[in-house]
């Protein structure tokens, strides 16, 4: 059977980094929040154990795609793991609006709904804890889209806390170009020293980015974007950006800002929701199955 999956996007409500370890990498804590909103997948099992991408994604080498990664992933573990000897193949092709490189996790949620999705067509039973691992050797970002829950996250990202945070409605706008993460992480004057603080504390403290002033810095886009925005919403940068949110209270407020928008301003108008799109996406079809 042919399924379309949803494949949402994240912001980063608030981002800080605590301290940086010894093999480079940053310790954080930051707050994932899923979007109604993002790239389709499709996805058609073959009779046999090839895997197809039937979209051409221009700039990504299939060797680099995290979609084809995520797929061999859990085909090999499959393969391995699983007792039945039914074929591991799928047909593959996705309907892309999320931008690449914009710090609202495009790519990571590809892998994850593939995950999901393979799992689900081939029958394999696997647990989504099984998946979130699998998926934590693709990227930091991949196991918060698998399990399927906003989350508190810390240490290098692995340490996922759930969350609810309010829903709000969010203009998520996008500045044209984008940022690579290491460009941010290496900058000297990244902030490294924000205080550890439990969630509560957190949650009730103005939320904020440590790496907003360096993508404000080094790219004319961001800051504009920022500027712009700051206007008429508290306004912070997601991720490592390149994309840039808007908060309201509800939905008219945000097409209203929207509408007044420049024309260089290219964006979309989201929820945010504490449950996965891709999750009550499988719990809607599990149910129908089961009627």
């Amino acid at each position: 059977m042919t399924l379309t999956w949803p494949s949402p996007a994240k912001l980063n409500l608030f981002l800080y980094i605590t301290g940086r370890r010894a093999d480079g990498y940053h310790e954080l804590q930051t707050l994932f929040q899923f979007l109604d909103y993002g790239d389709e997948i499709t996805v058609t099992p073959r009779q046999d154990n090839q895997l197809r991408l039937l979209t051409d994604m221009p700039g990504v080498e299939p060797r680099n795609n995290l979609i084809l990664k995520a797929a061999y992933a859990l085909q090999n573990y499959c393969q391995q793991h699983c007792s039945q000897q039914a074929p591991f193949g799928a047909d593959i092709a996705i309907k892309k609006i999320l931008p690449m490189g914009g710090g609202i996790g495009g790519g990571s949620s590809n892998a994850a709904t593939i995950l999901i999705a393979l799992n689900y067509h081939w029958q394999t039973g696997i647990s989504d804890e099984t998946l979130a691992e699998l998926g934590a050797a693709l990227g930091a970002d991949v196991p918060v889209f698998v399990k399927g829950h906003a989350a508190f996250a810390e240490g290098i990202g692995e340490i996922l806390t759930p969350a609810d945070p309010e829903e709000k409605w969010y203009l998520v706008a996008h500045p044209g170009i984008e940022i690579p993460t290491p460009t941010i992480f290496t900058d000297p004057k990244l902030n490294r020293n924000s205080p550890k603080r439990c969630l509560a504390a957190l949650l009730l403290a103005p939320y904020a980015n440590d790496c907003e002033p360096i993508a404000r810095k080094r790219f004319r886009e961001v800051e504009q974007l920022v500027s712009w925005l700051l206007e008429y919403a508290p306004s912070r940068l997601t991720g490592t950006g390149a994309c840039v949110f808007s908060e309201f209270k509800t939905q008219a407020e945000a097409i209203k800002v929207y509408n007044e928008a420049p024309s260089w301003v290219q964006g979309f108008i989201a929820r945010g929701v504490n449950e996965s799109p891709l999750h009550r996406f499988r719990a809607g079809i599990t149910r129908v199955l089961n009627q």
